[in-house]
């Protein structure tokens, strides 16, 4: 797969301890998005030990993924100025201190602070792992498995991430989730230093640490994924709306300053360059079908068919295991067809998932659910390799880590707007359905409840009569279904529309390496500037040779023709 407007075709091939180190920096990762679902299923035992409020119960989960997708852009830069590996190594000191703080938490506030600098340590390492593979794989075949390996962990992590929760607390107490950080960590921290080769960008390309971007950068995206999260929850109300609106403004600023800066956190060139744009939106919107939809899998699973968590959990893993299969088998595809075309038909197989799943019914389909969210699961993490790879690709070596960075940032905005888009569609069905529904035996008040969401349905069934609370469920599991129905046809329409507007942006880009060194028609003079420095030496070489073998050598002229 060619780059977006610029970069080499070809580099030097990496060898063993390259694949080595690959398999190493998969661990942080799998840590890392793993601890984004790991405590789902631990909330009643932590709230039975610590006894939360409810408001306190909602920041344990949230903040970890507040401070984390804050915080990637600026630790991005980060690494630029220390260097990749120190940061790498730094992050995953503070994962593992906070993980511990995490486990032996002994009151509310505590575990809120430990998720908190989680969520820092975490921001550290996405983009450190991401920056670190571009850097150490630079012919472009092997870039392309390497990336697909990376995000196989990404998504394999926050599927097993749910496993090994209801595992451990089947068997130990609730500090175990955090606990089993620890031994991944310490093999880490004892690896890395021996197969992982430093990067870190001239001083003098860098610059020095621009604080108010860093400032700009985290209260803008804090602000609108915070707002997404609360319009997805409470529903779309003036004082979310404005902050969203604020976060939008801030981060228009934050893209602002960059133009004016030297040394800019985001190269604002990067977004000029044909197909840069579309590329990182495609992740954006792959998220937002993944994230957006599990939603309604995993509601589905524990309280219409009434699965134990640890049940359910393993039922979600088919996608992440036929990805591993399918992944790599898309790469390979894509160096044979364009892209654009492998990336559409991914969509293309997200929409089928989504169709599937208007399919579903109260009654337990699981074929249909199994098959639909696999489907949904497969090819969103197809695209998500694929796109990576393109946007990694269009960015310099030295400019690695502020684009993981971005691309990291991007994807935790898709998740959190298919998380408000998909819930606030699900949620206007779901009380549609039930304002006209009056189960027999069931009060008016505890009524109330049950139309705001499953999850109140259920709660309140359970101190009902058991006819009352039947009859309360079944209206309740209907209007559910109902609602993913509809979320579904909205998920099929966004992914095939997807699918095409892939195919109309990104259908020039090829897998050759001439197409690859083609600059951007704003860039020309500069790119092929740079692209006569680096192939001057292989000239003269080729010169030289010629020479000894009394082979005439073509002019400019005929160079040119040819």
């Amino acid at each position: 797969m060619t780059a977006i407007g610029t970069g080499t075709a070809t580099g030097p091939r990496a060898g063993r301890k390259e694949w080595l180190a690959l398999g190493v920096l998969v661990l942080p990762l799998l840590l890392t998005s793993m601890d984004m679902t790991v405590l789902y299923f631990a909330v009643p035992s932590i709230a039975a030990h610590l006894e939360p409020s409810s408001t306190q119960q909602l920041w344990m989960i949230d903040i970890y993924a507040f401070v984390l997708s804050g915080m990637l852009i600026t630790m991005g830069n980060v690494g630029d100025l220390i260097g990749r590996r120190r940061l790498l190594m730094i992050g995953a000191s503070l994962f593992g201190a906070a993980s511990v703080l995490a486990a032996y938490a002994n009151s509310a506030e505590m575990l809120i602070l430990a998720r908190a600098l989680q969520g820092l340590g975490g921001a550290t390492l996405m983009p450190s792992t991401l920056s670190l593979v571009s850097n150490m794989f630079r012919d472009e075949q092997q870039r392309r498995t390497a990336i697909s390996v990376w995000a196989i962990g990404n998504s394999a992590g926050a599927a097993i991430g749910p496993v090994i929760s209801g595992s451990l607390l089947n068997n130990f107490w609730w500090g175990s989730i955090f606990l089993i950080n620890i031994p991944v960590l310490v093999v880490m921290l004892i690896l890395v230093p021996l197969l992982v080769p430093e990067f870190r960008r001239p001083r003098a390309e860098v610059g020095r640490f621009d604080v108010l971007s860093a400032l700009l950068s985290l209260v803008g995206v804090l602000s609108v994924i915070w707002g997404l999260k609360e319009v997805a929850t409470q529903g779309l109300e003036l004082p979310r709306a404005a902050v969203m609106v604020f976060g939008i403004v801030v981060l228009g600023v934050f893209l602002r300053r960059q133009t004016k800066l030297t040394h800019p956190m985001i190269d604002p060139k990067l977004f000029r360059r044909r197909g840069f744009s579309p590329a990182i939106s495609l992740s954006l919107l792959s998220f937002a079908c993944l994230i957006g939809f599990s939603v309604f899998t995993t509601q589905y699973l524990m309280d219409v068919l009434n699965m134990r968590p640890l049940e359910a959990a393993l039922w979600t893993m088919p996608p992440p295991a036929l990805t591993m299969l399918l992944a790599p088998f898309a790469v390979v595809l894509a160096k044979r067809v364009p892209p654009a075309y492998v990336i559409a038909g991914a969509f293309a197989l997200v929409g089928v998932g989504f169709l599937v799943m208007t399919q579903v019914t109260v009654q337990q389909n699981l074929p249909v659910v199994i098959g639909g969210a696999t489907a949904i699961g497969v090819g969103a993490a197809i695209v998500l390799t694929l796109v990576t790879d393109l946007v990694v690709a269009a960015a310099p070596p030295e400019r690695a880590g502020s684009v993981s960075a971005l691309t990291q940032t991007f994807q935790d905005f898709g998740g959190a707007l298919g998380i408000a888009v998909f819930g606030s569609i699900g949620a206007a069905v779901y009380r549609g359905a039930m304002a006209d529904s009056k189960p027999a035996g069931v009060p008016a008040d505890v009524l109330d409840r049950a139309r705001q969401t499953l999850g109140g349905a259920v709660e309140a069934a359970g101190r009902l009569p058991e006819e009352a609370a039947h009859a309360l469920l079944s209206a309740a599991d209907g209007a559910f279904v109902d609602a993913m129905r509809v979320a579904a046809v909205f998920g099929t329409v966004i992914a095939l529309a997807t699918a095409a507007f892939t195919v109309w942006r990104l259908r020039h880009v090829r897998d050759t390496p001439q197409q690859n060194e083609a600059p951007e028609a704003s860039e020309g003079a500069e790119s092929t500037e740079g692209a006569g420095r680096t192939k001057e030496p292989e000239r003269r070489a080729a010169v030289a040779l010629r020479e000894r073998e009394g082979v005439p050598t073509p002019t400019a002229t005929s160079q040119e023709g040819a």
